[in-house]
């Protein structure tokens, strides 16, 4: 039996509170919009607040457990399934994609490196060849900064 004078559902009342918390002071309002939509949870006692909160907060570590174990770097976490022929094959399956992954990153550290030595030849040919053509072109006549005059 709950003996809240305000329930927490949408009425006249509340709705009211609720704007009136808005206008006067925004986290009161804000506070009553949570009474409004979570406040069946708690009841009204501060027991079933508490167990309730407590509730939440295992669920979601076990929601990020489970995360973790799913998206992790390893997948050596997994649970055995209790048939030892095919988790001996998962195990070999999860190492041969293991040592694919490690080949390709060599693979791609390695093309890396190729494009690195092949931008540096360009930068280093483009240097050359304005090197080349700064000394080819003709001296000005010593006229220095002064505008070409036509």
């Amino acid at each position: 039996m709950s003996t809240a004078i305000i329930k927490p559902e949408w009425s006249p009342l509340t709705i009211a509170l609720m704007v009136l918390g808005f206008i006067i002071f925004w986290p009161l309002g804000a506070a009553m919009l949570a009474y409004i939509l979570w406040g069946e949870y708690f009841g009204g006692s501060k027991e079933k607040a508490e167990s309730w909160v407590h509730n939440q907060r295992e669920h979601w570590k076990a929601k990020k457990a489970a995360h973790h174990r799913c998206h992790g770097r390893h997948y050596r976490g997994f649970d055995r399934t209790g048939n030892a022929a095919f988790d001996d094959y998962r195990e070999e399956q999860l190492r041969r994609l293991e040592e694919e992954r490690r080949r390709l990153d060599e693979e791609r550290a390695a093309f890396e490196e190729y494009l690195d030595n092949l931008h540096k030849a360009r930068d280093r040919e483009e240097f050359d060849r304005f090197m080349r053509e700064r000394q080819n072109r003709p001296e000005d006549n010593g006229g220095g900064d002064q505008p070409h005059q036509y």
